[in-house]
């Protein structure tokens, strides 16, 4: 049984949460930063129902050399790539021998950066509301490593929202963020897409759409 029709139902419904919870003023001054490309359409409807400014924050999953669906870790920004130190040393991988991994994520984040901005510079986070979104939270992995770069970057509050999840990424999530907002969190979810009659994948022509559209 899926719980969304598309991406755009599952945003519509998340933003109506957090639209509830801005009225009764459970954060203040808030800034959505979509994770791409799977979160944009959905933060997308979230900064409507806010009134809030819109951004991307590119985060890039490092996976397996043997294996790149199996995520070992993940970066975000210049930052040191956040490793699964259980999954390296169930491997035998070691952040060495991840580097060319590394180095070949880090390009197309960079790459994804500059064409998702036109060339603006990041927005200034500071004593903000930062409210990070995602289409939906698996283990975790690219989603900690945006968190902890947002940490840096000194905000007020640092919210996770996203429309379905796992309980386990969940429960983690929880430890990185200050609150995790979570739609459903399906005992059996195995993979985001299977919540979503729709879950086509998304091109970097659909993000630019996303960001440059008028709410």
């Amino acid at each position: 049984m899926t719980l969304f029709r598309d991406r755009g139902h599952a945003g519509r419904e998340l933003a109506q949460e957090l639209r509830s919870r801005h009225e009764k003023r459970a954060f203040e001054d808030p800034v959505v930063l979509a994770l791409p490309r799977g979160g944009v359409t959905v933060a997308q409807e979230v900064a409507r129902a806010l009134d809030a400014p819109l951004d991307v924050l590119v985060a890039r999953k490092i996976g397996a050399p043997f294996q790149e669906e199996f995520g070992v870790g993940a970066i975000c920004g210049d930052d040191p790539p956040v490793f699964d130190d259980w999954a390296l040393g169930r491997l035998g991988l070691t952040p060495t021998t991840l580097a060319p991994v590394v180095a070949r994520e880090r390009a197309e984040l960079h790459r994804r950066e500059e064409l998702y901005r036109h060339g603006r510079p990041a927005l200034d986070l500071r004593g903000r509301t930062v409210i990070v979104v995602d289409d939906g939270l698996a283990t975790g992995a690219t989603a900690r490593a945006a968190l902890r770069w947002i940490r840096g970057r000194s905000p007020e509050r640092v919210l996770l929202a996203v429309p379905v999840g796992s309980p386990e990424g969940v429960e983690l999530m929880s430890r990185e963020a200050d609150e995790v907002v979570c739609l459903h969190r399906p005992v059996d979810f195995m993979a985001v897409g299977l919540w979503y009659d729709d879950f086509q994948q998304l091109t970097d022509a659909d993000v630019l759409a996303a960001l440059h559209t008028d709410a």
